[in-house]
Parts: structure tokens; C-alpha cells; sequence
């Protein structure tokens, strides 16, 4: 094995990690593979004889990619996840990947990444590194360019937008199954009262069709949602739907003919149904992967 061969060969073996590290940062599949392909381009351009942390300072590269990502996003002003869901991660109900436990370890939902959208670069960052994945400020600092009290009270202001804003899903993917299903009844059944009895109050439904019906619609509230009911109904007669996990959570995805038509994600707290994310946008659906699904 040559010395390039070692290099590639322990740098797979932090793929994952780096990934999931992307992933929360950027709420983008696609831009997180860029993210940590980018960390192996300048890994192979280093003398990797002086790395004595391989794993930290290939996390600090990928962080550091990842905010100049965030900041030329917004320096472009191009759609944010406020315009547009970020994309999910999917997998079969019955069976779970390792490379995606990994990506979804704490089951960071898609009304989580929602929220972290809400925050600037530098904060995404210190709460991402820090609050997920442990780094300590010392080594986020210079990412941030920030000194190490700086960067915890980035992180802090981070903790405090954050909290409270995304429900906090009921651990037991059972249960939230359970749910899921009440929903699905509910609505081939065309039955209001089902459908109510299991939104929060303060439900949020949010839906992304794509440029072709405006980008994310977005609706607040039981009785709002809930008079969605024909459409949630013409959803679960005329679509084939299929039981899986969506970000480490309870959902559905939804087929024509094989087809892929939507993609729907549930955050169920308290045995409530907090927030439905559904992305129907055909282009996006398209670029999805959905080789965890097979059988």
C-alpha cells in the first residue's frame, strides 16, 4: 500500500463523521459531499506527517469549508432553507445503515435543521461543532476567528434561538409510527375529528413543491392544518404510500407507479403530531437516494 493509498484508506474511515458534521451545517446532501471532498483535496495538498489528530483536524477543515459554504450562500443571497426543506435522508422503516446512523445520529429531524437556518454562519458553527459533536471551544475558535470565550457565547446565543423552536421528538420511533399511521387513517378516511385529535394545537405544516408552485408553503395551527384534509385524503387513496424513517424519525414515502411523488416527515411530540414536512418538489425529488429503501 502506498503512502497516498494509507491516506485515502484512514480518511474513508472518518468519512462518515465529517458527513454528518457537513450535513448539519449545510442542510444540504449534496453540498456536504462537496464539503468533505473538499477536506480530502486539501488533506492530499498537506504534509499529513504533522496531523497529529487526524480526526480533529480533518472536523476543523470540514467546519471551516462549510462556513465559507454559509457565508457565500447568504452573500449571494440564494434560497435559504426558509424558502426551501432541507433535504431528507431516508431509509426503510425495518432496517437502518450504518454510514446513516452515523449521518443521523441524535435524529436531527428536518424542523431542527429548519431552525439552525434562523442562525448566522458563525453560530451554525459553534452550536453544530460544540453542542452535537462535543469540539471544545479552544478548537472552534480559530475556525470562527473568535477567542475561545467569544466562541462559547456564540454558541450560547446559538442555544438560546434555538431552544424551544423545534419540538423535541418522542424518542420511540414505535410509537411515532403509531402516529403516523392515525394520520394515514385519518386521512383515507377523510375523518376530521381523527385528524384533530392528533395535531398539536400548534402544529406547523410545511410544504415544498418547488419554483413550479412558489417554493415552501407554510401553515400554522390544528384547525388550519386539518382543513388540508381533501388534500391529505387525495394523497392517501391515489398515491402508493410506503412506512419509512426520515431523518431519524417516523415518515412516509409516497409513490405512483414507482415513482417517487413526496416525501413526508413527522415530528411527534407528546404523542402529537408538532410539525409535517413535506418536500414534493419534482426536481429534488429526483436527485434523492433511495437505494436504503430497498429491500
Amino acid at each position: 500500500m502506498t503512502p497516498h493509498d494509507f491516506l485515502a484508506d484512514r480518511f474513508q474511515g472518518h468519512r462518515p463523521h465529517l458527513k454528518a458534521v457537513a450535513y448539519r451545517m449545510l442542510g444540504s446532501l449534496s453540498e456536504a459531499e462537496d464539503a468533505v471532498q473538499e477536506a480530502w483535496l486539501r488533506l492530499a495538498r498537506s504534509d499529513s506527517g504533522d496531523i497529529d489528530n487526524l480526526g480533529g483536524w480533518l472536523t476543523t477543515v470540514v467546519g471551516r469549508v462549510c462556513l465559507d459554504m454559509l457565508r457565500a450562500r447568504r452573500s449571494r443571497r440564494e434560497e435559504s432553507l426558509e424558502d426551501r426543506l432541507p433535504d431528507p435522508v431516508i431509509s426503510r422503516a425495518d432496517a437502518a445503515d450504518p454510514e446513516q446512523q452515523v449521518l443521523l445520529a441524535d435524529s436531527v429531524g428536518l424542523a431542527l435543521l429548519v431552525v439552525l437556518e434562523c442562525l448566522t454562519p458563525a453560530e451554525r458553527l459553534a452550536f453544530v461543532l460544540h453542542d452535537m459533536f462535543g469540539l471544545p471551544f479552544e478548537q472552534i475558535a480559530p475556525i470562527v476567528d473568535r477567542t475561545p470565550v467569544a466562541a462559547k457565547k456564540l454558541a450560547s446565543r446559538a442555544r438560546r434561538r434555538v431552544g424551544g423552536a423545534a419540538p423535541n421528538p418522542d424518542p420511540d420511533v414505535s410509537s411515532q409510527r403509531r402516529v403516523v399511521d392515525a394520520f394515514l387513517a385519518a386521512a383515507r378516511d377523510g375523518d376530521f375529528a381523527a385528524l384533530m385529535s392528533i395535531l398539536d394545537p400548534d402544529v406547523v405544516l410545511r410544504a415544498d413543491g418547488g419554483m413550479l408552485t412558489g417554493g415552501m408553503k407554510v401553515i400554522r395551527g390544528a384547525a388550519a392544518v386539518a382543513g388540508k384534509l381533501a388534500t391529505f385524503q387525495r394523497m392517501a387513496t391515489s398515491t402508493a404510500t410506503h412506512p419509512a424513517i426520515i431523518n431519524g424519525l417516523a415518515g412516509l414515502v409516497n409513490t405512483i407507479d414507482d415513482q417517487l411523488i413526496s416525501v413526508m416527515s413527522f415530528t411527534i411530540s407528546d404523542s402529537k403530531i408538532a410539525t409535517i414536512d413535506i418536500l414534493s418538489d419534482p426536481d429534488r425529488l429526483a436527485r434523492l437516494d433511495l437505494t436504503h429503501m430497498e429491500p
